[in-house]
């Protein structure tokens, strides 16, 4: 059984949004989610690029 998540899905959807919205601010996407990651107190990027991942593949943008 995986274990669950020490971030609310609120704040998993919101990191999402946020990532969607300022990626042209930044030069690549890496920078964009280290941007919202330290804003947001997410302790890896890694781990807000998963999740963004998900929400493409979820909304049927990229195969998965």
């Amino acid at each position: 059984m995986a274990r669950p998540s020490r971030y609310p899905l609120e704040l998993r959807r919101r990191a999402v949004r946020m990532v969607a919205e300022v990626r042209d601010d930044y030069p690549n996407e890496t920078a964009a989610l280290q941007a919202v990651a330290d804003k947001l107190g997410i302790g890896s990027r890694e781990t807000l690029r998963n999740w963004a991942k998900q929400h493409e593949i979820d909304a049927g943008q990229r195969p998965g």
